[in-house]
């Protein structure tokens, strides 16, 4: 048997909350973390179907990527879907913490299972965040590594396609590179627009990321950086990433617990096409 507050601690061990971005939220979301835990479920989004989900599958406590309390509550009228899903959460005692900007940041962590996914080799981090406050390691935001073999733009374009298992990606690329082979990559789960210059100053032919706005495509297409936004919901990787994790270290200290992962799809976009 272990607590909330046992697993917390072992996870902060490997992702120090020190390494969230100041504007985050990661970090006990709701609930008692001094309880203990039976059933543990991970996953990219609390939203209401995933709180239906853990109700219906007796869970606990819930371990996500993406905080659920980004803003903090006004009023506590349940009208407003966000406070009927905190009461529901408190209803069924269930606790939630999320690890964000710290997980994307942690040696082991989100960008190197996005980069895994990618079948890059030889990363290093994108960009650069300083030490580990609890190894002294060097960390950083996202990955740059390079593909086994170079691939053609149409054929990464599908290679991402097929890992990510989506239907379709935003391709932003000056036409003048549509020949070029591609054969070190960057990627950055979330939104890493911010970081395309980055990319480019690593070596990288293409960035993968996620929510790139209609200006910075302009400028990515003068730097020459071929980049495929393949959304934020790629980060999903997290809900098999964090279960692995948590079911190693359960071995490890002995815990009764039973870890699973969310089933359901949190994509809040579905892709249409003309008839």
């Amino acid at each position: 048997m272990t607590t909330g507050l046992e697993l917390i601690s072992r996870f902060e061990q490997f992702a120090s909350p020190k390494l969230a971005e100041s504007w985050d939220h990661a970090g006990l979301q709701v609930g008692d973390p001094s309880k203990p835990i039976h059933r543990l479920m991970t996953t990219l989004d609390v939203r209401p179907a995933v709180i239906a989900e853990a109700i219906d599958r007796q869970v606990d406590f819930i371990f996500a990527h993406h905080p659920v309390m980004f803003h903090p509550a006004v009023n506590l009228d349940v009208r407003n879907p966000q406070n009927q899903m905190y009461a529901d959460l408190l209803a069924h005692h269930i606790t939630v913490y999320a690890a964000h900007t710290n997980l994307d940041t942690a040696n082991g962590g989100m960008n190197d299972w996005l980069a895994q996914q990618l079948q890059l080799h030889s990363t290093v981090p994108l960009v650069d965040c300083g030490s580990d406050p609890v190894s002294g390691e060097k960390v950083g935001m996202g990955r740059v590594g390079d593909l086994a073999s170079p691939l053609s733009v149409d054929e990464f374009v599908q290679h991402c396609l097929r890992i990510f298992g989506i239907p379709a990606a935003r391709l932003i690329i000056n036409p003048a590179d549509r020949g070029k082979m591609i054969r070190r990559v960057a990627v950055l789960g979330g939104s890493g627009s911010e970081f395309y210059q980055q990319a480019k100053a690593a070596g990288a032919d293409a960035y993968v990321t996620g929510d790139v706005t209609y200006h910075t495509a302009h400028d990515i297409q003068a730097y020459h950086l071929i980049v495929l936004d393949a959304g934020h919901h790629i980060e999903v990787v997290a809900a098999h990433g964090l279960a692995q994790l948590i079911n190693q270290w359960a071995k490890q200290e002995h815990w009764d617990l039973t870890v699973c992962e969310s089933q359901v799809n949190t994509e809040p976009f579905t892709f249409v096409r003309q008839q």
